[in-house]
């Protein structure tokens, strides 16, 4: 059984005991070495993912959790005392969870929040954090096309993923504030998601990678990253055999999903990853595997993730994890706590 950790899962909808079944299917049927479950607070507050993940890690304690920060007030100008970024911050690091997720620089968020990935409530955390050496994956921006209706793909139309009205930041507005980011917190443990949606100009990642060390980008599908890789198979051949300590592997799978689509898409990017083979990618075209050695693609696969999270996942104190759900219950809705509940008196 070939080690792989997949490093960009997550909950995004509500389940039972189902949810812990769905996982272990997927670790089953892939020989996964292990999962990392990231906040996602599209479907659910962050207060509710953060009690899921906890959840699920006590049921299965070899899993890996990067919590998301409750933004209580938006604009972020009046954090309640005590429940500010870098107070959240520690409560999850106590608790046992394994890094942060940020979804504040998807155009939608961004715009919600105000606009502004270096507001002092987001930067104080990123110092925190650099100073920590806790690991930060973020996802910034969407597909360039997304600005543009002639270009978008019908499925990111109706999704509601299309940024042409005016009142969403520039694609190029919310890169710059990125690596700002990375001017004011070098060290910063960061993993850009989604290839930081700069497979069309990569000239800018190598350029990242040669001034921050700690800077890596993960290949979680965007499938136009994945036609971009074909399209201009000679150059990241070399980018990848170049830069081999820099990516890491991730599927974006979450429960619940279209399992025969996430089974596809999990087998795609591992082919590329670690074979040779030609095989169908996102453009109904064949892509060829890179062929990389072991030691390279096994640095993508599980080890670039394990040097920055740590070898083994952090256990839960039981302890903090209660004391955290009733400080926060305020920003859970009815029926997540009747959700939560049953849950709760079984693992809790």
């Amino acid at each position: 059984m070939k080690k792989i950790i997949d490093s960009h899962l997550h909950i995004s909808k509500w389940g039972d005991e189902d949810f812990i079944t769905c996982f272990d299917n997927y670790v089953k049927e892939q020989g996964i070495h292990a999962l990392n479950i990231c906040a996602i607070p599209l479907c659910m507050s962050n207060v509710a993912n953060n009690i899921m993940l906890g959840l699920y890690k006590l049921a299965r304690p070899n899993t890996y959790i990067h919590g998301g920060i409750e933004l209580i007030e938006v604009p972020l100008d009046n954090m309640p005392s005590g429940m500010d970024t870098v107070a959240q911050y520690k409560e999850l690091m106590e608790i046992g969870f394994d890094g942060i997720k940020m979804l504040e620089g998807k155009p939608t968020e961004h715009k919600r929040i105000g606009k502004s990935i270096n507001h002092p409530q987001l930067n104080r955390l990123y110092s925190e954090m650099e100073k920590d050496g806790t690991h930060l994956l973020m996802h910034v921006n969407d597909p360039d096309e997304f600005w543009d209706l002639e270009r978008a793909p019908e499925w990111a139309i109706k999704a509601g993923w299309t940024y042409t009205d005016g009142s969403f930041s520039p694609y190029e507005e919310i890169r710059d504030q990125t690596i700002q980011i990375l001017k004011d917190y070098p060290n910063l443990s960061l993993t850009l998601a989604h290839f930081f949606f700069c497979s069309k100009t990569p000239q800018l990642l190598e350029e990242l990678f040669s001034l921050y060390p700690n800077l890596c980008v993960d290949l979680t599908p965007g499938g136009e990253m994945y036609v971009e890789f074909e399209k201009n198979y000679s150059y990241y051949k070399g980018f990848f055999d170049k830069y081999h300590n820099r990516l890491i592997f991730g599927t974006d799978r979450s429960y619940k999903c279209d399992e025969k689509y996430a089974d596809w898409q999990y087998n795609l990017v591992t082919t590329f990853l670690s074979t040779d083979k030609a095989v169908e990618s996102f453009d109904n075209k064949m892509l060829l595997g890179l062929g990389l050695p072991k030691e390279k693609s096994d640095n993508i696969l599980f080890a670039n993730f394990e040097n920055r999270v740590g070898k083994e996942p952090k256990a839960i104190d039981k302890e903090k994890f209660k004391q955290y759900i009733d400080k926060y219950s305020f920003a859970l809705t009815e029926c997540d706590k009747e959700r939560i509940k049953p849950l709760i008196e079984r693992y809790l």
